[in-house]
């Protein structure tokens, strides 16, 4: 048995309390480096940081944040951003397919008409960006219009592989409920946004 002294030094996770603080911090950093400059250079390294730093790295240091704090809604924002960069097509299709069913949400999100692959990766930056260059809230809000419409094209989606691919269509009525319930953390850290309370 190893004694309380030898246990300490043994290598480990870290400790979720460094963690969350660690989260905080560079999420605090970069909204406040992004919004402090004019550089539109420094804004698109900002947006394409999953590209430059990988995925598992932003996933290290933001993933398990909770959804009403700063490293939370960003993890989302940037998880978005890079199912929307990775898979464009089928965003687009389901896009397409949701914008009828909530075109309040539509108008917000701030999509094109009959976007395709290249319109929804620019609503995607755009939204980042606007972290960094609007109104956080905003974006926020933009972000959660997105999810919604996403979400209701997932349903009808999987309504139409409902009977040729049940299972399929079990995995898209999962994901519509996953994007729907994303939309109600963004719309929750924008308003915590608003009072000054998304730390």
């Amino acid at each position: 048995m190893l004694d309380p002294q030898e246990a300490e030094q043994i290598p480990g996770a870290l400790d979720p309390a460094l963690r969350g603080e660690v989260a905080h911090t560079t999420a605090g950093a970069l909204v406040r480096r992004g919004r402090a400059t004019e550089d539109p250079a420094v804004v698109e390294r900002l947006v394409a940081l999953v590209e430059t730093e990988g995925l598992d790295v932003v996933a290290g240091l933001w993933s398990d944040s909770p959804p009403n704090t700063l490293p939370g809604a960003l993890w989302r924002l940037y998880v978005l951003r890079e199912w929307v960069r990775r898979d464009p097509a089928t965003v687009a299709d389901r896009y397409r397919l949701g914008r009828g069913a909530v075109p309040v949400h539509d108008v917000v999100a701030g999509v094109a008409d009959a976007p395709g692959p290249t319109e929804v990766r620019e609503v995607a930056d755009a939204v980042l960006s606007g972290v960094y260059t609007g109104d956080l809230a905003v974006a926020l809000e933009r972000a959660a219009a997105f999810c919604r419409v996403l979400a209701a094209g997932a349903a009808f989606d999987a309504d139409h592989l409902d009977v040729v691919d049940p299972s399929g269509a079990s995995r898209l009525t999962r994901g519509a409920a996953s994007l729907l319930r994303t939309a109600e953390e963004l719309e929750h850290a924008a308003t915590l946004w608003r009072a000054d309370r998304l730390d």
